[in-house]
């Protein structure tokens, strides 16, 4: 382990307080393959040598626009994995911000958490840049003539119910949004009030009302 990867806290014993179970101890400085440690129990200073982190080379697949691709990433064995977690996948095209949708065990069974060890594949989809699927009525508010267009937006993008926004050759208001199955943080899958907000990576569809000027046709 490397001084760099060394974290500000660490689960060590202490050899004065408590030789036989591991306390929090804070890491006060690095240099030599040694770090020295202070007891958070006690306040005991002292060197010791931090055990190498394992960790387990796992398949991930990436699903972006309809596509999936193979990746592999190197993740601490130990470390506990749940759906809807993100964190950076690096393919042979490009170093990509994922989300986990499923997580399958050696035995096919498809879990919501488990630790990296445990895990055969990681099924994920790139949330770094998405598209949106929308809904767009016409502007009179009829219903029965309705398109479907696609936005594509960075992840973080933030729509906004009663709030009108222009993407494209679309201007639109936004009148409502589906939310994503493993998005987080929403009270209801389906947002309508105004003032309501997603972010575009956490978007299943838009319902949205054209602004535009032009004359307007579903096809």
């Amino acid at each position: 382990m490397s001084d760099t990867q060394v974290p500000d806290r660490v689960a060590l014993a202490c050899p004065s307080c408590s030789p036989a179970f591991e306390t929090v101890h804070e890491t006060l400085s690095t240099g030599g393959g040694q770090v020295t440690v202070r007891c958070t129990e006690c306040d005991h200073v002292h060197k010791t040598t931090l055990p190498e982190e394992r960790t387990v080379d796992m398949r991930t697949v990436i699903s972006q626009d309809g596509d999936s691709f193979n990746a592999s990433v190197d993740a601490p064995a130990e470390e506990a994995l749940s759906v809807g977690e993100e964190f950076v996948a690096e393919t042979d095209d490009a170093i990509m911000t994922v989300r986990i949708t499923s997580l399958e065990l050696d035995d096919g069974e498809r879990v919501d958490s488990a630790p990296a060890e445990d895990v055969a594949t990681a099924w994920t989809r790139a949330v770094g840049n998405v598209t949106v699927d929308a809904t767009v009525h016409p502007k009179d508010g009829r219903r029965d003539e309705t398109k479907a267009v696609q936005f594509q937006v960075p992840g973080d993008y933030e729509f906004e119910v009663g709030e009108t926004d222009a993407l494209g050759e679309y201007e639109f208001t936004v009148e409502g949004i589906h939310i994503r199955d493993d998005a987080s943080g929403y009270d209801f899958d389906k947002l309508d009030y105004d003032g309501d907000r997603a972010v575009a990576k956490d978007v299943k569809r838009l319902l949205v009302r054209d602004e535009s000027t032009t004359a307007w046709s579903a096809w």
